[in-house]
This record gives C-alpha cells, sequence and structure tokens, in this order.
C-alpha cells in the first residue's frame, strides 16, 4: 500500500496530468493519420522531452505509444487503411462492418477491445512487479550481456525471410554505435581525425533521419488521395455491451498480448496473428473471419494494445528495448540519470509504479476521448500526404538542430533520412539498425566488465540464469535454422511442381508419381491390417 501510495504522489502533479492529457489525445490524432505512426511523433518529440522531468518525458511518450493504436483503427474500419502498421489485421473484419452499414458498431468494439487489452496488460504487470523486484538482482553483468544478445537475436530471426539483411542491418548499427570515443579508455575509434566525430553519432539524430525523415520523403513523394468517409450515426457506446458477450477470446488475446509483449522483438504482429488464429479456430462461425466477425475484430485490437505495457518489462528490468519505440524512451531515461535496470526495480520501485498506473489512466482517457469525439476525429483522416510531409520535415530539422546547435547534425539526419527511405522502397527493416545502436553499447560495456571475473569460456555460463539465457540462445538459434531449411524445402517443392505443369511429359510423370504413392500407401496398409489380424489370432 506504501508503494502504491508513493506512486500516486509521483503522479499528483499538474504538469504528470497536462503530459497524461498532451500524450493519450495527440498519439490517438497521430494513429488516425494514416502514414505517420508513432514512430515519427516520438522522434520528433524527443528532444524536447530531455528538457522534461524524467516521469514526465516518459508519459508523454507512453502517451503517444499507448494511444496511437486506438486512432490506427479509425481510418482501418472507415476506409480499409491502417493508420498504423499494427492496425492492418483490423482492416480484415472492421472495414466489411462499415461496408454492411456497421462503422459506428465496428468502431465502439475497436475502441472497447482496446481498452480491455490496455488494461488487463496494466493490471498483470502491476501484480507481477513484486516477483520482477526480486528476479532482477539476479542479473549481473554476464546476463545482462546475454539477455541483450538474445533480445537482438529474436529481433533478427523475427524477419521472417529477412533475416539475413536483418542481422546485416543490426551488425551495421552495432557499428555506428561504436564510433567516436570507447568507454574504458576514452581511446577514438573510427574517427579518422574528423572532429565532429569525435563524440560519436546521436541515436536521436538516427532515429530522427530513419523514422521521421524517411516517412516526410515518402510522403512528398507519393500523389495526395481523396477519401470518402462514412457518416456515422448512432451511439458509440454499444461496443462495451458485446464485448462483454466474448470473455474468453478479449481474455486469451490480452494474454497473447502480454506475453509477446515482454519477448524482445515479437511485438503486436505475433500477438495479433496467434490471438486472431486461436479465436477463428475456437469461433462457432469460423466462415464470418475476413467478412466482419466481431471475434476477429476483438482479437485483433485486444492483442495489439496489451503489447506496450508489456513491452516495458525488458526495459525498465534489465535495460534492454525490444523495438524501436522502447530504444528510444531508453534514450529519455539515460539523459536524466535513471538507468533501467535491476537496480531500477530495487530503489525506484515507486516510479516503475507510477509508470504503470499512468498507462493504466491513459487507457481511460483515451476511451472517454473518442467514445464522445469520433465524429469530428475522422476528418484528421483528410488531410494530404504532402502537407504532413512538409510538416514532418520541418519539425524534424528543428528537432535535430536543437540538440547540440550543429549543422552537421542535419546533414547525418538527411543522410540517415535517404538511407530509411531506400529501405522503406525496398520493404527492408529500419528497426533492427536502431537496435543495434542501442543494444551494441550495452553489449560492450557489460561484455568488458563481466571478462575480468572470467578465466575460462565456460566461466561465462557457469550461474543459473546465464546458463538458462545461453540454453534459450542456442535453442533460438536451431529452430531458427531448423525454420530455415523446412522454408526452402517447402519452396523447391513449389517450384518442381511449378515447373512440372499438368500438361505434357513433366505433368504425365507426376501423376504417376501420385499414383505410385497411392498404391504403395494401399499395400503398406494391407500389410499392416494382415499383420494385426495375424497378432489378434494368436491372442
Amino acid at each position: 500500500m506504501d508503494l502504491l501510495l508513493s506512486a500516486l504522489d509521483i503522479l499528483m502533479r499538474w504538469d504528470v496530468a497536462l503530459a497524461l492529457l498532451a500524450g493519450s489525445i495527440g498519439g490517438v490524432l497521430i494513429g488516425a493519420i494514416p502514414g505517420v505512426g508513432p514512430a515519427v511523433a516520438i522522434a520528433i518529440l524527443l528532444p524536447a522531452t530531455f528538457s522534461m522531468d524524467p516521469i514526465v518525458g516518459l508519459t508523454v511518450l507512453l502517451g503517444i505509444y499507448g494511444s496511437s493504436m486506438y486512432g490506427g483503427a479509425i481510418p482501418a474500419i472507415l476506409i480499409n487503411t491502417p493508420g498504423t502498421a499494427v492496425n492492418a489485421l483490423t482492416t480484415y473484419d472492421g472495414y466489411p462492418m462499415t461496408a454492411r452499414g456497421e462503422p459506428q458498431r465496428a468502431l465502439s468494439l475497436a475502441y472497447s477491445a482496446s481498452f480491455f487489452g490496455g488494461v488487463f496488460s496494466v493490471i498483470c504487470l502491476i501484480l507481477f512487479a513484486p516477483l520482477l523486484a526480486k528476479v532482477a538482482p539476479l542479473f549481473g553483468s554476464r546476463e545482462i550481456f546475454l539477455a541483450a544478445l538474445l533480445g537482438l537475436l529474436l529481433v533478427v530471426v523475427a524477419h521472417r525471410g529477412q533475416a539475413l539483411i536483418a542481422g546485416a542491418l543490426a551488425a551495421f548499427g552495432i557499428f555506428i554505435q561504436t564510433i567516436g570515443l570507447e568507454p574504458i579508455k576514452y581511446s577514438q575509434r573510427y574517427t579518422f581525425d574528423q572532429d565532429f566525430l569525435g563524440s560519436g553519432i546521436n541515436l536521436i539524430v538516427v532515429v530522427l533521419g530513419l523514422f521521421a525523415l524517411s516517412q516526410a520523403f515518402v510522403l512528398l513523394m507519393d500523389e495526395d488521395e481523396k477519401v470518402h468517409i462514412t457518416k456515422l450515426r448512432g451511439g458509440m457506446f454499444q461496443g462495451l455491451r458485446e464485448l462483454a458477450r466474448h470473455p474468453r477470446i478479449a481474455t486469451v488475446s490480452a494474454s497473447f498480448g502480454v506475453l509477446m509483449g515482454m519477448i524482445p522483438g515479437v511485438g503486436e504482429f505475433t500477438a495479433q496473428f496467434m490471438s486472431y488464429t486461436y479465436a477463428q479456430k475456437t469461433s462457432k462461425r469460423p466462415q464470418d473471419f475476413g467478412n466482419g466477425s466481431s471475434e476477429g475484430l476483438i482479437a485483433a485490437e485486444t492483442a495489439n494494445n496489451a503489447v506496450p505495457a508489456a513491452a516495458m518489462v525488458p526495459l525498465l528490468a534489465l535495460g534492454i528495448p525490444g523495438e524501436a519505440l522502447t530504444a528510444m524512451m531508453l534514450s529519455v531515461f539515460y539523459v536524466h540519470n535513471v538507468v533501467p535496470g535491476p537496480a531500477l526495480f530495487q530503489n525506484k520501485m515507486d516510479f516503475v509504479v507510477a509508470l504503470y498506473l499512468s498507462l493504466l489512466i491513459l487507457n481511460v482517457l483515451v476511451l472517454l476521448f473518442l467514445l464522445v469525439a469520433t465524429k469530428s476525429l475522422i476528418q484528421v483522416v483528410k488531410i494530404p500526404n504532402r502537407f504532413l510531409g512538409v510538416c514532418i520535415l520541418t519539425l524534424s530539422f528543428v528537432g535535430v538542430y536543437s540538440l547540440r546547435n550543429s549543422a552537421t547534425d542535419c546533414v547525418m539526419a538527411a543522410a540517415f533520412g535517404m538511407l530509411g527511405y531506400i529501405l522503406k522502397r525496398l520493404k527492408l527493416p529500419a528497426v533492427p539498425i536502431i537496435l543495434g545502436m542501442v543494444l551494441g553499447g550495452i553489449m560492450e560495456v557489460k561484455l568488458r566488465a563481466a571478462m575480468a571475473r572470467v578465466k575460462q569460456p565456460f566461466d561465462f555460463i557457469d550461474r543459473p540464469v546465464a546458463f538458462i539465457l545461453f540454453l534459450i540462445i542456442v535453442l533460438v538459434l536451431v529452430a531458427h535454422a531448423i525454420r530455415v531449411l523446412k522454408d526452402r524445402k517447402e519452396r523447391k517443392e513449389a517450384e518442381w511442381q511449378t515447373k512440372t505443369s499438368s500438361t505434357g511429359f513433366g505433368g504425365l510423370m507426376l501423376r504417376r508419381k501420385d499414383s505410385f504413392l497411392k498404391d504403395r500407401g494401399k499395400r503398406v496398409r494391407a500389410r499392416h491390417s494382415k499383420l494385426l489380424r495375424r497378432l489378434m489370432d494368436l491372442f
């Protein structure tokens, strides 16, 4: 109880309340504009949060992170265009509801499911906070190094079909982090006697370039599209009643979101598809999924909104971000000398609980705002792409210059913006670069600290937690290798079947092979049946 009161005391300030309100409403607005997304907004706001108190700055960023998915459901349902990338699955059942004249029902159900997922996640994490406080002291330098390595590995293998390029981009991020003065002896690395590289490449410059400037370039290059929005009629509170009729799907989907959110590199997409698949497999009307199923919409929206709070667990407990947005938030901690990790749970548990309570309040504020303001809010969908691009471009350069009053930073941000633009056009991930920069620094410091106590290679994993993390890393590598080999085999079989079409000699050979396999199966079954009869006669 004392811990809860202490956390509430942190939140009972006018600046924290204003940050909660601005973050929640601002996140909804950002999420409702297709093509922007929370990463761009957080990247632009990062320089401004450095002058705020840690709880104020993080509350603004958490507000945008947690509420953007609420807003992203609006264009996904009304115009079949997801506001954020994670709302893509919402279009499967949300837009068909709009097409048959039920847009207000779809929006209300999406808001209610999102609210349930967000609140469920926060409550779970508040209940588990004492357990995390007991587990955190078990992590020393070598355990944090292995956890960071595991997080980076999970991020790479999560890009199925692009693991090699994701690994290369993560390695590029690690290399960028090494430029400048190394952290132990302060000797120069890869500066080539250039003064502007002496202090290294700033993480915020890279973030703004890869996410904000690249998105501005995309918006400026694309043509504006005319948007027709269906008019909303009726109340917006019916979704709460409809959600109550599907408690099993809502609870299981939220649980998937919590579990997947705590695993670095997994996130909303995996949680969504697992919950959506579960809902479809266990539904009495699986044929409705993809055609306006309320169960499908609940599964998608509940799962993705349960992830943000859960994603804060590896960040706060170990100082290891699982994706780009939490990596950006990590920089706010470091600026204010609040170091996430085991010590945070031991020394500032009230600060951790205050963050979770702010997420809880955030979900309530967003739901109330959306239920009364949706009919006016949908007009933001009509903002032209090029106008948004110019605004993002201007704000990004202002933010970069304000960091160190350096025009060189602006040039570097523009260069990374062009790199991000190329990656977007090639449909390649930019997140591994950011995580490579963040986790690379953590891995270097912790490895050098751990090696002072390591005499033999096996000494590195002679403690229980370190050994478990090492086993998980090996299992992830083995599982990924098996999956790659399986995908390659399936691809070769598909190519062979394509080449041997149903006509010509190839088709004849394929039909003969199928016939042979069927005959062989019949002979094997007959032999087994005969053997079984003989055994029964003996007994």
